[in-house]
């Protein structure tokens, strides 16, 4: 039987420019697809081969994409080589449609997770996968496999027909009676504990699959047809609150759109990524799990949905922060990221079971989870005080929580840390840890004042002043005319770009325009900007990286701001040309411009919104709210 995930020589979709990975195709010849509990994975050749199950950071029960022998997966495809795919998302939702396409037929297959249409509403036993195939021109051979491999493919499973059309998955081992259910509205067949079918559509005909758990999956076409309906529905009314109108709507709203996916509708929380072990260096290294709630990454998202009119968001993860705060240490530090439930992520593991011949396993779990990184504290309060401003007055027990946690960052300051790019190889100080805990307080203080809240003033404008001071006196390095990363060193950093941005420092003073220079010249490889000065092992990790998708978008804005307009927008726009097909960004980008990392990133989605943002205003689209 021909693998229908099998490279297309005659394909002439965009994403197939960049060289497979070592586990078949590439990172970025992907939609994603969820309902805002769980996101899978879907290629260009139709094969669902990467998704958690049930929640974003529960093991894998297709995980193809880092081990395609191993890993599980789902498929369907036409049963005779095609011509052409093309893969594309309906206007303004999250429901992928992938196009099949030879010189007699064309057929479509959607994709979608059910989502009611009343965003209030949590539909448990719901949670699945609808996939539906229909032959638009001429007649069409279709083939399915349904081959899930549980607990990251550590646990073997029974397959067993429930009925004709149906047939159920029983995990053993470590996930011993987890049961999954596929139900068609075809005949399907069990080879070997893996579901197949085979049969022809008449052009007009349909089939449909519904995949997930057991409870309520009766598959219908009328079943399937209402829940596609609802769920486009959903997405397009979401899509409508945005208050967003400017020249890059499309590529800002398929940001927004990935971020909402990101966020839980249960608690609030919005993780980095859907997806683990994807490397970040061509030659395969590191592996990270980023299906996680960092503070940082989600409170950066929050300032992004804010711009856009997303209140509700805003709201929800605000709920979620005030949830930890009750069980944070009694300093009022954070954890730097937590599970989705609010939990501590788990301890950091190789999994054996996935990885692709001759490179390491990827890891689940992330040792991040135990670093220090002060940096955290100044985008929770940015968001804070945003949210404030725009959407809810702070409550009086929330103003608790918040003055304890300045007070946390009053007294540690100073502190070394690992900061945003988690140095596995110590703690250091760090100018960006130092700029967002001068966000902390400045955006405490000013919260206060606007709010009428009481608050020790004195002290924590003194501190306020004397982090603005320690970064003019030890992070300038007059030899090169620059921002540096730590004190009497040369390192350039691309976290720097986050000074005129959070407005520490005006964006066309004479420091910030050499530092801008600066790091335009020594991190960048037009239009990608690397995170520090490349061949330096700052992390202590072997391997050299790609560039950090955010830091150029970052590099956009901060031009823009600096009145270098035009540079600005042709950076951006040849950032736009790094995304894939269906406007999706990895976590970084190689020099080749090979899709590295984990996929798709919010942070660089949230970065692209706020570069957007500037770029209306600078070109005249005012939004003098955000400037």
């Amino acid at each position: 039987m021909a693998d229908p995930r099998a490279q297309d020589p005659h394909d002439d979709n965009p994403v197939k420019t960049n060289p497979p990975t070592p586990h078949g195709i590439p990172i970025d010849a992907h939609g994603v697809i969820g309902n805002m509990r769980t996101t899978a994975l879907v290629s260009t050749q139709g094969a669902i081969d990467f998704m958690c199950f049930p929640r974003v950071d529960s093991p894998t029960i297709f995980g193809a994409l880092l081990d395609e022998k191993r890993g599980g997966t789902f498929s369907i495809a036409p049963a005779f080589e095609i011509a052409r795919t093309k893969q594309m998302y309906l206007p303004e939702t999250n429901v992928l449609l992938t196009r099949f396409m030879s010189g007699e037929a064309v057929c479509e297959l959607v994709d979608f997770m059910p989502v009611s249409k009343d965003d209030e509403e949590v539909k448990g036993d719901f949670n699945c996968i609808v996939r539906v195939v229909r032959a638009k021109y001429g007649d069409m051979s279709v083939r399915v496999q349904c081959a899930p491999r549980f607990d990251y493919a550590r646990s073997s499973h029974e397959a067993t027909q429930a009925d004709e059309n149906s047939v159920r998955f029983v995990a053993s081992g470590k996930s011993k009676n987890e049961s999954l259910l596929l139900a068609s509205t075809v005949k399907l067949d069990i080879d070997k504990n893996d579901a197949f079918a085979q049969f022809d559509l008449k052009e007009g005909e349909t089939a449909c699959f519904m995949f997930g758990a057991e409870s309520e999956l009766a598959c219908t076409e009328l079943r399937c047809k209402e829940a596609l309906s609802d769920t486009i529905d959903y997405w397009r009314a979401w899509s409508a609150k945005s208050t967003y109108h400017g020249r890059y709507r499309e590529v800002v709203m398929r940001s927004a759109l990935l971020l909402k996916l990101l966020s839980s509708r249960e608690t609030g929380a919005i993780v980095a990524a859907p997806t683990f072990g994807l490397p970040e260096t061509p030659d395969g290294g590191r592996r990270w799990d980023y299906r996680y709630t960092w503070i940082r990454d989600a409170a950066f998202s929050v300032y992004a949905l804010l711009r856009l009119g997303y209140i509700g968001e805003a709201r929800d993860f605000k709920n979620w922060i005030a949830a930890r705060n009750q069980q944070c240490d009694s300093d009022g530090s954070f954890k730097v990221m937590y599970a989705v439930d609010g939990e501590e992520p788990p301890d950091e593991e190789a999994v054996d079971t996935l990885h692709g011949s001759g490179t390491e396993p990827p890891l689940i779990g992330n040792g991040a989870r135990d670093q220090t990184q002060l940096d955290v504290y100044g985008a929770l309060l940015d968001a804070m005080y945003l949210y404030n401003k725009y959407g809810e007055a702070i409550s009086y027990d929330g103003w608790q929580h918040v003055t304890r946690t300045v007070n946390f960052v009053v007294k540690n300051w100073q502190n070394a840390d690992q900061g945003i790019w988690e140095f596995r190889n110590g703690e250091r100080p760090l100018l960006h840890s130092r700029l967002m805990c001068w966000v902390a307080l400045d955006r405490a203080i000013r919260l206060a004042q606007k709010r009428s809240l009481p608050a020790p003033f004195q002290d924590w404008n003194a501190v306020r002043d004397a982090i603005h001071q320690d970064i003019y006196t030890n992070f300038w390095n007059d030899e090169i005319k620059s921002f540096v990363q730590t004190p009497d060193s040369n390192t350039l950093d691309a976290s720097t770009l986050m000074m005129p941005l959070v407005r520490f420092i005006g964006p066309k003073d004479p420091r910030w325009l050499t530092t801008l220079d600066a790091i335009g010249n020594e991190l960048g490889v037009d239009p990608l900007i690397f995170r520090y000065t490349r061949g330096d092992s700052l992390d202590g990790l072997p391997g050299e990286e790609g560039g950090f998708s955010a830091c150029s978008f970052w590099y956009a804005e901060a031009l823009a701001r600096a009145g270098r307009v035009d540079e600005g927008r042709l950076v951006f726009e040849k950032m736009l040309a790094y995304a894939n097909h269906v406007g999706l960004y990895s976590e970084e980008v190689a020099i080749s411009g090979e899709a590295l990392g984990n996929f798709p990133q919010a942070l660089t989605h949230l970065a692209l919104i706020s570069a957007a943002f500037q770029l209306d205003r600078s070109l005249g689209g005012e939004h003098p709210e955000w400037s």
